[in-house]
């Protein structure tokens, strides 16, 4: 089991990842970053994509589809953004965001990754 930081150290040494964070979606609130920087700025990212979670959650809601989100992808002209819901009791609420570099990215390897950093996030 890792932590918080080390888990996001690790996101960071994804094929080009750009930042990396773990947010709450209640609050918008980010409870650790890594990465980052002038072009991306992982507060303002992680409040706005609280709202891209909480509107999907409540679509789902309202059409009756009783399944987990495994991840959203948000495709740019040369970014990757993936958004990764936290499924474990203690993680209810959170989510890990990772922004790509799509031209270093591989995004099926990216996805795999971001999968095993929750399996062993310790919150």
């Amino acid at each position: 089991m890792t932590d918080i930081a080390t888990s996001l150290k690790e996101a960071m040494t994804i094929n080009g990842a750009l930042g990396a964070a773990l947010v709450d979606y209640d609050s918008g609130m980010t409870l650790g970053t890594q990465g980052g920087g002038p072009n991306l700025n992982l507060e303002v990212a992680a409040a706005g994509n609280t709202e891209v979670v909480r509107a999907k959650l409540n679509t789902m809601r309202q059409l009756g589809i009783d399944e987990q989100i495994e991840d959203i992808l948000l495709t740019l002209g040369e970014q990757y953004h993936l958004i990764r819901p936290i499924r474990s009791r203690k993680g209810q609420g959170l989510f890990l965001y990772l922004a790509l570099n799509k031209a270093q990215a591989n995004l099926a390897m990216a996805r795999r990754q971001l999968l095993l950093i929750e399996e062993q996030l310790d919150i």
